[in-house]
């Protein structure tokens, strides 16, 4: 049997594994047992130290922090902020409070790191008040399900991790190379909101009268908490001042601070400033101190329950218990592959069709929609990165440009039916069936695919371009 051949029938092993309702980790441990049964005697040993060296890593630490920070801002009040801080200065902009979807499904993602976790909270706060000041719904919703998806690609990213981890590539890196790309699609769906509004004006409400510049700036200081959060997680990370795994450390500490509320914020300054006059710590340190500290004064009132803590744990636990889980399949899967010499085979055959690198990337665009279809992010990248790596390197590719092009393509997955999250999230929320859902967010659908070309025709401008620029500095 020649390796192509059994290539496929471990394929069509994985399918009737996944198709039977075994879960994805298993399937793919166990499509790797059987490839490494044929190549190697003692296939238990490999599977082992597989799950070992997948799960016991220092950077993939950082994933279960992201996860955990993400749980604790989902059960606070910081959408409401949001969309309140934001909402008066687009009010006169054609299309109105739209945009507060766009922005503030950016900023929540930038905090986040889930695209469910902040297509739902946004939702839950921008739905309702869209419905009663009389926004279309078909685009209101069409825009919360696409700008929900900016969870995964605006840095910190959970997906942008796990990709990292697979890859063995740099997190930092693709997360800086992920700023612009988010940024491109923030943009593109505001000015797709704005023409529409321009060409429909019957289907908008009235201009809101105009506010003072004093009651704007009043309105937008609920954006202080959130604005210091993003400083801390992302700023010392593309600053150099912390890892990836650190940097998540001091987000969930900094959601915690902001869920505690002010008197905790108050308790922690004067903790840094007797610190720091007992000479116990220098200041630089009680800097940090105060630093966190404002977190809490500037979120205000105490919003975080013994029930919300435990509840925050909880679903961080199951969350990164089920992605670590997958990985270590995964890294099994890879290790059988590598043996078997079957992705050196594919990557011959696919040089052989002659494609051209845009051919290669044609197909794979083609290949990973339809795995959206079916699958969920964090599956479509731990099934192919085994396969589809050595097949990108070999066509002289980016490994960090190519982490952002598969996160884009998550994006489309993520409202592709009929397992996008996204369409699930609003269809709850919305008791809309998941084609009205769809054809709401094809419009939106486009502008990620606009930015898939973009930033394969301009992959250093737009994508690899700013983390070799900060990195080298």
């Amino acid at each position: 049997m020649d390796l192509l051949t059994f290539a496929l029938l471990l394929l069509v092993l994985l399918c009737i594994l996944l198709g039977a309702g075994l879960w994805i980790s298993m399937s793919l441990a166990a499509v790797g047992y059987v490839a490494m049964t044929f190549v190697h005697p003692t296939p238990g040993l490999f599977l082992a130290s597989a799950f070992w060296e997948s799960t016991g890593s220092w950077t993939l630490a950082a994933l279960p922090m992201f996860v955990w920070m993400g749980e604790i801002l989902f059960r606070t009040k910081l959408s409401e902020e949001l969309f309140n801080g934001l909402a008066p200065w687009v009010r006169r902009i054609p299309g109105g409070l739209l945009h507060v979807n766009i922005l503030a499904c950016g900023i929540f993602g930038s905090v986040s790191g889930s695209s469910a976790a902040t297509c739902a909270t946004v939702s839950k706060i921008a739905l309702p008040e869209l419905k009663r000041r009389g926004y279309d719904e078909d685009v209101a919703v069409g825009s919360l399900a696409t700008s929900g998806t900016l969870g995964i690609l605006i840095p910190p990213s959970i997906i942008m991790v796990v990709y990292a981890v697979a890859a063995e590539v740099s997190i930092i890196r693709v997360f800086i190379a992920g700023c612009l790309p988010g940024l491109i699609v923030m943009l593109l769906f505001s000015a797709y909101i704005a023409i529409w509004a321009m060409l429909n004006p019957d289907k908008q409400p009235p201009p809101e009268p105009r506010m003072p510049l004093a009651a704007k700036l009043r309105q937008s200081a609920q954006l202080i908490p959130c604005t210091i959060l993003i400083i801390v997680v992302i700023g010392t990370m593309f600053a150099g001042w912390a890892t990836a795994t650190e940097a998540a450390a001091f987000g969930v500490l900094g959601s915690l601070l902001m869920a505690l509320g002010r008197r905790t914020g108050w308790g922690v300054l004067a903790l840094g400033a007797l610190l720091w006059i007992g000479g116990v710590i220098v200041f630089h340190q009680a800097m940090a101190f105060a630093f966190f500290a404002l977190l809490g004064i500037a979120a205000g009132e105490r919003i975080l329950t013994w029930e919300n803590f435990l509840d925050s744990v909880k679903g961080a636990t199951r969350l990164s218990c089920m992605i670590m889980f997958i990985l270590a399949g995964a890294a099994f899967l890879t290790k059988a592959m590598a043996l078997t010499g079957i992705p050196a085979a594919l990557a011959e055959a696919v040089a052989a069709m002659n494609l051209g690198p845009y051919g290669l990337i044609a197909v794979l665009t083609v290949v990973y929609v339809i795995l959206g279809t079916a699958l969920d992010g964090v599956s479509m990248i731990v099934l192919t990165t085994s396969i589809v790596i050595p097949l990108v390197q070999h066509a002289g590719f980016d490994l960090v440009w190519f982490g952002i092009f598969i996160v884009l393509l998550v994006e489309i997955a993520e409202i592709t039916p009929p397992v996008g999250f996204n369409l699930f999230v609003m269809q709850t929320m919305t008791g809309k069936e998941q084609t009205e859902v769809a054809m709401a967010s094809l419009p939106f659908f486009l502008m990620l695919v606009l930015t898939v070309v973009l930033c394969t025709v301009f992959p250093v401008t737009l994508v690899t371009g700013l983390p070799d620029w900060l990195l080298a500095r």
